[in-house]
């Protein structure tokens, strides 16, 4: 189990170097940050985007169950297609 929160701020200096991931499970960063979500914690017919804030989205995915199943690799991915974790709701968002 990974601590998520602090994953996500060791690979802060990746964030948005989309030409950075190896294997790309889609060309457009934020799909690609949806697929592997969606990998991760699949929850069919459920919308990713959850809440959206002037110009931030929320994005579907309980904090708790991604750190029982993803990798460093795995968040280091997400922070590469623009994924941050939102501390303040402890949750993952990405810029619109």
């Amino acid at each position: 189990m990974i601590d998520v929160e602090a994953t996500f701020e060791k690979y802060e200096d990746e964030f948005l170097k989309f030409d950075r991931v190896q294997n790309k499970l889609h060309s457009r960063r934020d799909i690609c940050a949806f697929l592997l979500i969606d990998k991760l914690l699949p929850r069919a017919g459920m919308d990713m985007v959850c809440a959206a804030e002037h110009d931030e989205i929320y994005l579907d995915a309980d904090v708790e169950k991604l750190a029982e199943v993803a990798t460093e690799e795995d968040i280091l991915t997400l922070v590469r297609c623009g994924v941050h974790f939102e501390s303040s709701t402890d949750s993952l968002a990405m810029f619109a």
